[in-house]
């Protein structure tokens, strides 16, 4: 029996393990523990990532410039209409919304697509930046089809009272209204598809450049000259009478003493003439309009001690002046020649109203002009004459 228990035992008793057994699970247990440390330093960067790019996100909100978020809303407007320039197609267009408005439900409807604000402010910019009479009259925007303008010419409305005297009582004044109508004022700049396909070609910036050209003489012709008819009317288009005769309605004038040209005694005497026949309350803001043949003529001129009333600016922006009041030139104006008005004086922010919609549409045809491609550009615009006693002319007449 003590035989067969030692056998048992002996049986079942385990090998006895090796050096190299133990550096092997030693080893093993280390690459295990390490595996581990690795995973859980991966999931803690992971972590720190998602957390830096979280906080980043809210910085970059936190310090967008204001003007940012405009510029996000409009910048489909800007992608869409150039798709539209470029080869006509407007899906991106149709149903996009700016301000809260729908740009268009239907080409024919509407008359084109709105133009983006990107370039409605090239385009204003460059007519802004013209010698027209836009840079000195008074510039409304509107949203309708007129704009009125009410003046009082009567000075009425007040008077002298003592404390026990009877209240005079003061005339009713007098007002005036001024209707400008807005008219359609169009330009058909035209590019070949070949250079529509370019995609180096600044598409938007050409074409503000050829609507703004285009606006700039035309706009400048009308506001001069204009008939009124489909058109603004020009304040030279009313009739001129003699300063001392002037009614409302009319313009008065200073003739220069010779037909078609300055005095050949006293040249000068015209130009201050012209001056001081305007009211006291316009020439704290007046300024000349002339063309550049007749300031070459005006430039020449000297005062009794031999001093010349024309000063050129000092800056490079700044206006000539002509007896310290600016000058623009404006070649629309009519040249020396008997019985022209060549020359105009006065308060253009207070005599002349330009009345606009900021809105531009563009059309485009690629079918009128192949294989060119036309864009019919338009906007809609007015200018009449809002004061009749804040500008002057100056007649090249006898009398």
């Amino acid at each position: 029996m003590r035989n067969a228990e030692t056998k048992s035992r002996a049986g079942s008793a385990q090998p006895a393990q090796t050096p190299a057994h133990e550096v092997k699970a030693a080893m093993a247990g280390f690459l295990s523990d390490f595996k581990d440390f690795q995973t859980d330093i991966k999931t803690k960067l992971i972590e720190q990532d998602t957390r830096l790019t979280m906080l980043d996100r809210k910085s970059l909100a936190a310090n967008r410039p204001a003007l940012s978020h405009a510029a996000d809303l409009e910048q489909p407007h800007a992608k869409a209409i150039g798709a539209y320039l470029r080869s006509g197609d407007d899906d991106g267009l149709r149903g996009l919304e700016l301000d809260g408005k729908a740009l268009n439900t239907a080409v024919a409807a509407e008359g084109g697509y709105l133009v983006d604000p990107q370039t409605t402010h090239r385009i204003l910019s460059v007519l802004e930046g013209a010698s027209s009479l836009r840079a000195v009259a008074n510039v409304v925007q509107v949203d309708s089809v007129a704009f009125d303008v009410l003046i009082d010419q009567s000075n009425t409305g007040y008077g002298w009272a003592s404390e026990t005297g009877a209240f005079v009582e003061t005339d009713t004044p007098t007002i005036e209204r001024i209707t400008i109508p807005l008219h359609e004022l169009s330009a058909l700049p035209k590019a070949s598809q070949r250079l529509l396909d370019d995609s180096a070609f600044d598409v938007e910036g050409w074409l503000a450049e050829r609507i703004g050209d285009r606006f700039v003489r035309e706009e400048s012709k009308a506001f001069i000259s204009g008939t009124g008819v489909n058109q603004p009317t020009g304040f030279l288009t009313y009739t001129a009478v003699e300063n001392d005769s002037w009614t409302w309605g009319n313009l008065g004038y200073v003739a220069t003493g010779e037909a078609g040209d300055f005095s050949s005694a006293e040249p000068a005497d015209a130009i201050v003439d012209l001056v001081y026949s305007l009211g006291a309350r316009y020439r704290a803001k007046a300024q000349f309009i002339m063309n550049s043949k007749t300031a070459g003529a005006v430039r020449k001129m000297k005062d009794a001690d031999g001093r010349f009333l024309w000063s050129d600016g000092l800056a490079a922006a700044e206006p000539a002046r002509l007896m310290g009041y600016p000058v623009l030139i404006a070649e629309e104006m009519p040249e020396i020649a008997d019985g022209e008005t060549a020359i105009a004086f006065g308060d253009f922010n207070s005599g002349y109203t330009i009345a606009e919609k900021p809105d531009m549409r563009i059309l485009r045809d690629p079918f009128s002009a192949k294989p060119h491609v036309l864009f019919y550009a338009t906007k809609r615009v007015g200018g009449d004459v809002s004061d009749f006693a804040a500008i002057k002319l100056l007649k090249f007449s006898l009398s």
